[in-house]
């Protein structure tokens, strides 16, 4: 007991607050991110198996038993390569959000207020998208709408028609009306601004979703785990309003609760949690509390 005492006091002397700080704020971001993956895919149930496989791993060890040992420790050789094959849809998805993410050394590192005058046109465009749901809703009319966030959407866009438009339930309506060219895709909004329409997004595998949800919804879904994009789905032959968002779909929303969802993922309110905060000052107690919605 003495001697590790004298080990662990000896190991803090030797601590290098530059190399060794980086060394484990890097497993600490690398753990944070894992954790974040796991959340958000069916990786959260390998790493209860892996637990639990680890907790048989600790049984045969102690009890010394040897081919339980031998058998676990052949499996655990070719555990990694299979957990890589059967995620590979996850792993690779989250590798595409890793590159297309216009700011992530500022996720890790820095805070940022949004601008007023960015914050404005955000609160203008979610009053203008929430008229425009409920305007198409009652019309039993289809809508897609994407709402960029730090992923950048660029090769979603250039599958589209490019144009520079103000977010207002006219110009919106007219995009959506059946029988337009652009009806069918899905409208890309940046900065609180239309950049691109009749935009094709990729398709969710999920096997959950219902019967009733079509092709549309299916875009939606696809392209929020894809991305940390919001994407706002009004169903053509219900009329019923979804938001789509980190592979969840809220469905049957209101416009009040559209509004509601939409302000607090785009718009962060101006007093109190009013900076994106980086993924390290998180880990250091300065971050905000998650909330996960479910699918309804």
């Amino acid at each position: 007991m003495n001697n590790e005492l004298v080990n662990i006091i000896s190991n803090f002397r030797s601590f290098d607050w530059t190399r060794d700080l980086l060394d484990v704020i890097i497993i600490a971001v690398a753990f944070y991110e894992l954790i974040l993956f796991a959340r958000k895919s069916r990786a959260g149930q390998l790493v209860k198996g892996v637990l639990l496989f680890l907790a048989f791993y600790a049984i045969a060890f102690y009890f010394r038993l040897r081919t339980v040992k031998w058998v676990l420790s052949n499996v655990m050789q070719i555990g990694f390569i299979a957990a890589v094959v059967l995620f590979q849809p996850e792993l690779r998805r989250t590798l595409e959000r890793l590159g297309q993410s216009t700011n992530w050394a500022s996720r890790l590192l820095f805070t940022r207020k949004m601008e007023p005058t960015l914050r404005g046109q955000w609160q203008s465009a979610i009053v203008a998208i929430c008229d425009a749901a409920e305007q198409l809703s009652d019309t039993r009319t289809g809508a897609l709408m994407v709402l960029e966030r730090k992923n950048n959407l660029e090769e979603i866009i250039h599958t589209g028609t490019q144009f520079n438009a103000n977010v207002i339930p006219e110009v919106l309506g007219t995009i959506f009306y059946e029988g337009t060219p652009l009806h069918d895709g899905a409208v890309v909004i940046r900065d609180g601004q239309i950049v691109a329409a009749g935009c094709v997004l990729p398709l969710s595998n999920n096997l959950e979703m219902g019967k009733d949800m079509g092709t549309r919804h299916r875009a939606g879904l696809g392209m929020s785990e894809n991305s940390d994009a919001v994407v706002v789905v009004v169903s053509e032959e219900t009329g019923i309003i979804s938001l789509a968002k980190n592979g969840v779909l809220i469905r049957r929303l209101d416009r009040q609760n559209l509004f509601s969802l939409l302000q607090e993922e785009i718009v962060p309110p101006e007093e109190g949690p009013d900076k994106e905060q980086g993924i390290l000052q998180q880990l250091f107690g300065k971050g905000g509390t998650a909330v996960h919605g479910k699918q309804k």
